[in-house]
This record gives C-alpha cells, structure tokens and sequence, in this order.
C-alpha cells in the first residue's frame, strides 16, 4: 500500500471518528426529544382516562338520583318534575362533553404535531431518512 493510500485511508477514518460520536449525540437527543413527548402523550392520556371516569361516575349518580326521585313520586307532576330536573342535568352534561372531547382531541392534536413537526414520521423515519 502506498503512504498516498494510507494517509486517505487514516483521513478517512479520523473524519469517521470525529462524525459518528455527532450522529450519536444527534440520535440521542432526538431519541430522548421522542421520549419526553410520548410521556407527555401518555401524562394527558390518563389525565383524559380520569376525567372520563369522573364523567363516568357522575352519570352513574344521576341516574341513581332521579330513580329515587322516581320512586318515592306520589304523583304524575313529581314524575314530570323529577323528568325535567333529570333531562336538564343530563343535556348539561352532555354540552360540557362536548366541550371535553374537542378540548381532549386538541391536546392530543398539540402534542402530535409537535411530534411531526420535529421530525418524527408515522413510518417509523424520520426526515432526512
């Protein structure tokens, strides 16, 4: 081997050394940026799962709630009655899901697309890949 040959090759391989511990560095921090957005993702998931069960809950009350007021009704008006505060209650909550799911959807929508937007694909590449 010619020392031409040699010093390209130890250029070669002193450039190599010098880029890969880059590319890693570079890998991991997007790595770790891919983590702390998927805790994120997960962190609002459960908050949604807790207020759900809550929703969840809440229903299950009201429901309880105007059975007892149905039971001890001792006329058609206090059936009507307990009807109306029943469906009122019921068409409020109903509104403040509404309000929940497109809250819930958006914040789902924030974190995603920060996720797209620093570069992360959904077929596993990334951008430059």
């Amino acid at each position: 081997m010619s020392q031409k040959e040699t010093q390209a090759d130890n250029a070669k391989e002193s450039t190599t050394n010098l880029i890969l511990p880059e590319i890693a560095a570079m890998g991991k921090n997007r790595l770790e940026e891919f983590a702390t957005i998927q805790t994120e993702q997960l962190d609002k998931l459960q908050e949604m799962n807790r207020s759900w069960f809550e929703r969840v809950q809440s229903e299950a009350t009201l429901a309880s709630e105007f059975a007892a007021k149905l039971t001890a009704a001792r006329s058609i008006p206090e059936v009507a009655t307990a009807y109306q505060e029943w469906a009122t209650q019921h068409m409020e909550m109903a509104a403040e899901d509404a309000k929940r799911i497109f809250a819930d959807g958006q914040k789902l929508a924030e974190t995603g697309a920060r996720l797209l937007s620093s570069g992360w694909q959904p077929n596993g590449r990334g951008l430059s890949t």
